[in-house]
């Protein structure tokens, strides 16, 4: 495990993401309203100041930049100078909400939470937004709306509510419409709560336990095989990076927390090759 060095921790680390085309990991810090990178040929990390707090970046498939989720909405966003332009808002009647974690499919469609900012309510939902601009809700009840991840065959989609510690699955249809939702795996108090997920490439399904200071791999049946611990309590998300893969990232939080490593992002060795990342095809 290593701590990769950047002028400050993150107040809230997310949303890790691996872009082979910049061969660099981009995060956001949500409440420090920052995009950083990581280039991994020399270890050196840019950040960007963002007009709003954001949880998550995607890059997009045909055009420059990212499609991020915001405080206010979706948005276009670039860099060098930074614009962000808001382009779909799901939840224009609840300001105190926010939009927190996302995956893209295969065929381009972004699937995202949304949250209450205070994480008290079960108010939050999950969505679907696709290329032609259609937005759909597909769930709803999450205080704190975490991690989707999808299967390698697209045939499933795993999201969290990291208040209620439960790790929920649906089954996906090719047209990108959810079954009902199931329970995939309820974690207990000691365990921490499901925060951001990833699968690697064998279908384990990889997860940051927030207040457990680790990250663990689940397997098909739910049962946990794999445990890599963190000297960061707040642990958030995951990604899997490199040319072949096989590097992870985790990020994590250091507000509210008195730990040295806290917010800081680490590179571990998990020992397993990752899922390229989707893009947003709009």
């Amino acid at each position: 495990m290593r701590i990769i060095p950047h002028d400050r921790c993150d107040r809230l680390g997310e949303g890790p993401l691996w872009s082979p085309s910049e061969q660099a990991v981009f995060w956001v810090d949500i409440t420090g309203q920052r995009l950083n990178r990581l280039r991994l040929r020399d270890d050196s990390v840019t950040s960007w100041d963002l007009p709003a707090m954001t949880g998550w970046v995607i890059e997009r498939r045909n055009a420059p930049g990212f499609i991020a989720g915001t405080k206010d909405g979706i948005a276009t966003l670039t860099l060098d100078p930074v614009t962000a332009r808001i382009i779909a808002a799901p939840e224009p009647d609840l300001p105190l909400h926010r939009l927190n974690d996302a995956k893209a499919d295969a065929a381009g469609r972004l699937y995202f939470g949304s949250m209450p900012m205070a994480c008290d309510t079960p108010t939050g939902s999950l969505y679907r937004y696709d290329p032609d601009g259609t937005l759909t809700r597909l769930d709803s009840g999450y205080s704190v709306a975490n991690g989707p991840a999808i299967s390698a065959d697209g045939t499933a989609l795993f999201h969290t509510d990291s208040v209620a510690g439960r790790i929920y699955r649906f089954a996906m249809a090719p047209d990108g419409s959810l079954g009902p939702r199931a329970l995939f795996r309820q974690f207990a108090r000691d365990e921490g709560s499901p925060d951001g997920m990833t699968f690697d490439s064998e279908g384990g399904l990889w997860v940051a336990c927030w207040g457990a200071g680790r990250v663990v791999r689940l397997l098909p049946d739910a049962t946990i095989d794999q445990i890599i611990t963190l000297p960061a309590s707040q642990t958030s998300s995951l990604c899997f990076a490199g040319d072949r893969l096989d590097r992870m990232f985790v990020t994590s939080s250091g507000d509210g927390v008195d730990e040295a490593a806290g917010g800081a992002l680490f590179e571990v060795e998990s020992g397993r090759i990752g899922l390229a990342a989707h893009k947003f095809a709009g």
